[in-house]
């Protein structure tokens, strides 16, 4: 029987494992860390997160305990005006054929990772540290950080935004800091007022800084995260934060985001970083996954939704003959590299609309609230409705991204 090794016991890590075995592979799984667990708080999937799921057999599984979105919400965080929602519900699902919902992380990993242990290819082996892989002709092989060895037909480094199997087969040095951080607390729901409780995702758009929250873990607890753009240099990451720094970071934002962030307890802060998009993310039968392939800044909400993308796509190109798999890898690289650079720049550029201040802001606004619900999904049924996850799928074209408008000069 075929064996491949994953690298990496995240989201990405296992739902490549279970793609790959529903293939008749048997993998090893090997994470770094002590246990397999996930940190983290909330994560939003979009109806091609959970198409990806589904083709695993386990959307219904998450859909179980997701909650259910209604609307994206755009608010100004400065005046409390309401600018315009994306409706999430009737049409929306039906385009895409799915909802979208938000998830605990530990749920989902939790999902693939019962997923993983009931399955009788799948060995998950913890504290393996990789350093690196060698290959030949015929297999491949993991270099353990103690030296030993765990060999198959093929690798998939799914070891994240630090990969060391990225930085054997890329080479291209440190993560890209931002500029911007992150401050995120989880509250219980309990604790919010009646009338800023929604099953929406909303966001408070400030000059140089935004917030967003939404209800996980069906519906016990809100999810906070706010960005400043803050010139950053330097990345860390989980750094405790007291309530009052949050205050005045954010105090260019109005009465109801802040009586939300006062909410807030045990708040820990983030330097975001990402890389650049790169052509080549395979080398022969070593391909990689997720924040090893294509790490992007979390504002497109699509990290863990390309992840799994990319699970069901090397889920298919292990099928087949032994000695095909350098071309099929290849193959998977070519689907899924124009895709996963749109988001990342996506992603990259999201602060330019939420970002502005005064007349920009303005602007912005009216811009955003002109639109009808069947323009705002129409801009997203690029990331949103697809089902084939690769070249198949429609790319945006020039006006795929809904974006500020620029005064001139700017």
């Amino acid at each position: 029987m075929a064996k491949t090794v994953v690298v990496g016991g995240g989201i990405g890590g296992l739902a490549a494992a279970l793609a790959v075995a529903q293939r008749g592979h048997e993998v090893v799984v090997l994470e770094r860390a002590d246990r397999f667990a996930e940190i983290g708080a909330g994560i939003q999937l979009a109806p091609n997160g959970l198409h990806a799921l589904d083709r695993l057999g386990l959307g219904d599984a998450v859909r179980e305990t997701a909650v259910r979105m209604e609307a994206l919400r755009f608010m100004d965080g400065v005046s409390g005006e309401h600018v315009a929602s994306m409706p999430l519900t009737g049409p929306y699902r039906r385009r895409f054929g799915n909802p979208y919902v938000v998830v605990h992380r530990a749920e989902l990993h939790g999902v693939l990772l019962d997923a993983c242990r009931r399955h009788r290819a799948v060995e998950l082996r913890s504290g393996s540290g990789v350093a690196g892989y060698e290959q030949d002709a015929v297999s491949a092989t993991v270099v353990l950080d103690d030296g030993r060895r765990v060999g198959g037909d093929g690798v998939i480094g799914a070891d994240g935004i630090h990969s060391a199997v990225r930085g054997q087969l890329v080479g291209d040095g440190a993560p890209v800091v931002s500029g911007l951080t992150v401050y995120r607390a989880v509250i219980e729901m309990s604790r919010v007022p009646d009338e800023l409780r929604s099953p929406t995702v909303t966001w408070w758009a400030g000059p140089g800084c935004h917030f967003v929250h939404y209800p996980i873990a069906g519906g016990k607890y809100l999810n906070l995260a706010a960005s400043r753009d803050d010139g950053a240099t330097e990345a860390f990451a989980g750094i405790p934060v007291t309530r009052e720094r949050v205050r005045r970071e954010f105090g260019a934002l109005g009465d109801i985001p802040h009586r939300l962030l006062e909410l807030g307890d045990d708040w820990r802060s983030w330097v975001l970083v990402d890389r650049d998009p790169v052509r080549r993310w395979t080398d022969g039968r070593v391909a990689l996954l997720g924040d090893a392939a294509h790490p992007m800044l979390h504002y497109a909400a699509q990290g863990a939704c390309q992840a799994l993308e990319d699970a069901v796509l090397l889920g298919s190109a292990v099928g087949g003959p032994a000695g095909e798999l350098p071309a099929r890898f290849a193959a998977y690289n070519a689907e899924r590299r124009d895709r996963t650079a749109q988001i990342q720049d996506l992603a990259r550029r999201s602060t330019q609309l939420w970002h502005p201040a005064g007349r920009a802001a303005e602007e912005r606004n009216a811009m955003l609230s002109s639109l009808s619900a069947t323009e705002l999904h129409d801009h997203v049924a690029w990331m949103h409705g697809a089902r084939d996850f690769g070249a198949a799928d429609a790319l945006p074209g020039s006006g795929h991204a809904v974006r500020a408008p620029q005064r001139a000069g700017a």
